[in-house]
């Protein structure tokens, strides 16, 4: 059985290899070594795990479920010795469930609605501050995908721009699922014209960021315009497989 700290060396250079990876593709497109950001998704992962993955050096951590991250959150802020990271929401997000979050989320990915980034807006307002969120779109045209329609993103942008309390920073997506990853190329190149066509429409905004991209097609999320990319399998292995409780 691996020792605490071999588990973290393990996973220090897991982290080292793919940020190599990430600038490596970077360069190849044409684009600046360092243009990416990697979020290490932990969700499902017990903290023992998170906390290794804070010790080796990873900063920026994603979470799908609102009581997993609430519960992660608490446990940092009571042990502040183990480290404290950006946390990112990436998982669908219900109204009712923002306030749970909006404390110490640094980004929520998953704003899909007008009405979503209102609520956001409503909760950061109680804590005096500002929530940087991404609109995500379904540019796979799957019911199973959250997100809005692609000929609906402008329209969200500009209820979106209007919140007090809420910072657009660009938008999200996730493919569909493939083991061909250049069959995730069109639904990037898609979120990618998008964002272009939005940044045009509201020129004053920034629209700088693109999440899309998982580990088995984060390369051609690079080449299409990523800025963060959300890894977990290739950090952490497969997901245990411990139900989560998701009730609030």
């Amino acid at each position: 059985m691996k020792s605490e700290q071999q588990h973290t060396e393990e996973l220090r250079q897991r982290y080292a290899d793919l940020q190599q990876q990430l600038d490596r593709a970077a360069e190849d497109a044409g684009r600046t070594p360092g243009s990416v950001q990697l979020v290490a998704v932990t969700k499902t992962h017990p903290i023992e795990v998170v906390q290794a993955a804070i010790e080796a050096g990873m900063t920026q951590l994603g979470e799908n479920y609102v009581q997993e991250l609430r519960d992660k959150m608490q446990f940092f802020e009571e042990h502040p010795s183990t480290g404290k990271p950006q946390w990112h929401f990436i998982g669908h997000l219900q109204r009712n469930k923002v306030k749970y979050i909006a404390r110490d989320v640094a980004l929520i990915h998953s704003v899909d609605s007008a009405a979503l980034a209102e609520e956001i807006g409503r909760q950061a307002a109680l804590y005096n501050r500002t929530i940087d969120i991404l609109l995500q779109v379904n540019t796979s045209g799957e019911q199973s995908k959250s997100g809005c329609a692609p000929g609906e993103i402008a329209e969200l942008a500009e209820r979106a721009l209007a919140i007090p309390h809420v910072r657009v920073r660009g938008l999200m997506t996730i493919a569909a699922f493939s083991d061909n990853p250049e069959e995730s190329r069109p639904m990037f190149r898609l979120l990618r014209t998008l964002r272009d066509e939005v940044q045009k429409q509201f020129p004053t905004a920034d629209f700088s960021e693109l999440s899309m991209g998982m580990t088995g097609d984060f390369t051609t999320a690079i080449q299409e315009g990523a800025t963060f990319i959300r890894i977990g399998t290739a950090l952490f292995g497969e997901r245990p497989a411990t139900q989560v409780n998701t009730a609030l």
